[in-house]
């Protein structure tokens, strides 16, 4: 029986995917899976339906539930992390005060002003629950889905003794993407993706043999229908970004438009260029659109929870989602080979982006763990725009892990973004700002 920690378990979505897709396998239908949230509410509703989908399925999995990190973790074999910002109060001030400078995030929790101080408050949480894992369970693997994804993979790296790869289901939706764009079932798709998360490249994305990027370019040349409003679903009239970005380098990217246009320098700086790209989509010019209509939809999904947990029905089991960890953790104990885009430390496996980055690249996980898979080098532009992401990274993750404020600065005085929009002095300013509105949620020692 192989114990299973879900840290951050509150939050139903994923918690629901996970297990779900865990309980799937044959040989992991005994685990000990031990959610933990310190929010108890959420944590009770996610119990009790992973609860009843064990008993209405008689599984032998034996699902608890704890407030305690020390609990949950003691003795696990996988610690899959999705703990998440407090709530929307924190979330205005990074994406409202930035907006009041001329910084337009759609997201902003990547990279930016956003998602750097969404770093400061949660790599501090992130690296005390690995150095207990250390301690109460050191041989276990940790599975990270908490952004900004890249800092935080690469401060466990960094700071802690732990094993470690982050997920992103950014790869599998790109591919999904293009393979329905292009009209060939997923399957039958071969691709070859690296760089950083959120900005890795599709280097290569074949079908039996045959290089599909000629017919990517012949349909992307048919100009849309008139009148259209809101995309095909086998078309990309909502990919502008995507594809203006793939025009200028000769690749495309594994990161929807939107969230894209926030790590480059080209085109969130004007309004007119945001109202050009940004099209049916309607982003209102901060991430607070975005998490507002994200929020409706958890609430939603919470509502649908509780009803199926309490419901006189039988509780079964959903499609297979999108998600790497169950397969991750299936490899390892089944040792049946799984591949996957994993982030993790760059041992020379991107020869032209920083050593000891965290990178994105093509990995295989059996029973001896993840064997992240050599690239070389990435072509220059692609490398060059990854570079200006990792630059940004390297400081936060130095800046947050000494205790130096001025590193936090600078870090975002080096986010492609707000360098296209403000002066040093602005983005000092601003940057001051966060901090005193933020400074409850903050642990980082004033240097």
């Amino acid at each position: 029986m192989k114990k299973i920690s879900i840290i951050g378990a509150g939050s139903t979505i994923f918690s629901q995917k996970i297990i779900n897709d865990v309980l799937l396998y044959e040989e992991l239908q005994d685990s000990c899976i031990t959610l933990m949230d310190i929010n108890t509410q959420k944590l009770e509703n996610t119990n009790r339906l992973l609860s009843r989908l064990v008993h209405d399925n008689h599984l032998p999995a034996v699902i608890s539930k704890t407030t305690s990190i020390d609990k949950a973790i003691e003795g696990s074999d996988f610690i899959v992390i999705m703990i998440d910002t407090p709530g929307t109060g924190v979330l205005k001030h990074d994406n409202l005060i930035p907006k009041k400078y001329g910084i337009d995030q759609v997201v902003g929790d990547t990279l930016g002003p956003g998602g750097v101080f969404k770093a400061l408050r949660l790599i501090p949480q992130v690296i005390a629950i690995c150095k207990k894992a250390e301690q109460l369970c050191p041989e276990a693997l940790i599975i990270n889905y908490v952004n900004p994804m890249a800092m935080i993979t690469w401060a466990i790296n960094e700071a802690t003794k732990m094993k470690a790869v982050g997920i992103c289901h950014g790869v599998k939706g790109t591919v999904r993407r293009l393979a329905d764009f292009l009209e060939i079932p997923q399957p039958e798709i071969d691709y070859w993706i690296a760089g950083i998360n959120h900005m890795a490249w599709v280097l290569r994305f074949e079908h039996q043999g045959r290089d599909l990027y000629p017919e990517i370019w012949k349909k992307l040349g048919r100009p849309a229908p008139r009148g259209t409003e809101k995309p095909l679903v086998k078309e990309m009239y909502d990919e502008k970004y995507r594809i203006e970005m793939m025009k200028a380098t000769g690749y495309f990217m594994t990161e929807t438009s939107g969230h894209l246009s926030e790590y480059l320098p080209y085109f969130r700086k004007r309004n007119d260029l945001i109202k050009k790209y940004d099209g049916y989509r309607g982003w209102d010019g901060t991430s607070m659109y975005y998490y507002r209509t994200i929020g409706k939809k958890r609430i939603k999904h919470d509502v649908n929870v509780n009803k199926m947990s309490q419901s006189k029905n039988p509780v079964c089991f959903s499609e297979k989602s999108v998600e790497y960890a169950p397969d991750i953790i299936h490899a390892v104990v089944s040792n049946k080979i799984f591949r996957f885009n994993g982030n993790v430390r760059n041992t020379g496996l991107i020869t032209n982006l920083q050593q000891q980055a965290c990178v994105e690249v093509p990995c295989f996980v059996d029973r001896l763990g993840v064997h992240p898979c050599y690239v070389g080098d990435l072509p220059p532009q692609c490398a060059a725009l990854n570079r200006t992401n990792i630059n940004v990274q390297e400081l936060a993750v130095k800046g947050i892990l000494s205790g130096n404020k001025e590193l936090i600065y600078q870090a975002v005085m080096m986010d492609p973004l707000t360098a296209a929009v403000l002066s040093p002095e602005e983005i000092r300013k601003m940057v001051a700002e966060m901090f005193k509105a933020e400074k409850v949620w903050i642990e980082i020692p004033a240097k």
